[in-house]
């Protein structure tokens, strides 16, 4: 008998026998498989004193909305969060990995882990994470902001499924809602008179809700505001101070008098 390297044919030929569950077809005829939870959509823009990091609050699985409260944008310590896009289970486990992770380096070596090492460890949970993200059970698709001390600047980096990373010059969008509005981020930047990265943080504030707004109008996937509920976008900055949320009171106001009324 040759063997050429296929241990599963090795195995039937050997006797065993391997049950596959029969593919479901829906009404017209698509192959019907299990709805994964997903996030998104999510986005980074450098304005005048760093980062500000936005996400919905939407998850969904297939056409099904699962949860309007979801947290997207995930503080890993007090100067750098990943915003996630994709599978929220996955994403969720990768940021507790990197949070002790840090934590352990900062508590042992009694200084912080460079912006560069941050980047490392997240590309190696990515690259570990590839197997589930190209079986389309564990995809995710994050981008990472946060202040570099080395440099005095914030940075902001958006990956792949496979680990590679890619540092953003003004802004990095992902998630379903990301085609909708990276040109929107494209023609504000270059062409409104005002560079992105000139803007204080309370017109930043407004072009993100406006563009999550307008994700939401065109994309399912991703949640828009909800005033009965009094639920909008998460929003953090990052500066030379470190992470902080903008409190929702403040979004609604701006939602309020800045978004809503051209809606």
């Amino acid at each position: 008998m040759g063997f050429q390297g296929d241990f599963l044919q090795l195995l039937k030929e050997q006797g065993y026998q391997f049950e596959l569950p029969s593919p479901k077809f829906g009404e017209k005829g698509q192959i019907s498989t299990p709805s994964i939870t997903q996030g998104t959509t999510v986005l980074a823009v450098k304005y005048r004193d760093g980062v500000l990091v936005a996400g919905d609050r939407r998850a969904t699985a297939g056409n099904m909305i699962m949860y309007d409260r979801t947290d997207k944008v995930l503080e890993i310590d007090r100067y750098c969060v990943m915003a996630i896009a994709g599978v929220p289970a996955t994403a969720f486990e990768m940021a507790r990995v990197l949070e002790h992770s840090f934590k352990y380096f900062r508590r042992s070596q009694l200084q912080d882990l460079s912006f560069e090492g941050k980047l490392r460890a997240l590309s190696k949970l990515m690259k570990e994470n590839a197997p589930a993200a190209l079986a389309g059970t564990g995809a995710v698709v994050p981008v990472f902001a946060g202040y570099d001390h080395q440099h005095e600047c914030g940075k902001i980096y958006f990956h792949d499924i496979l680990g590679a990373e890619f540092e953003a010059v003004d802004h990095a969008v992902s998630g379903s809602g990301s085609s909708i509005i990276r040109g929107i981020l494209h023609y504000l930047n270059r062409w409104s008179g005002q560079p992105l990265a000139g803007l204080d943080e309370e017109e930043a504030s407004i072009i993100v809700l406006r563009l999550l707004t307008s994700a939401a109008e065109f994309d399912s996937a991703t949640g828009g505001a909800n005033f009965e509920a009094n639920l909008y976008p998460i929003v953090k900055r990052i500066t030379k101070e470190g992470v902080e949320t903008i409190p929702a009171e403040h979004l609604k106001t701006l939602f309020t008098t800045k978004v809503a009324q051209y809606v």
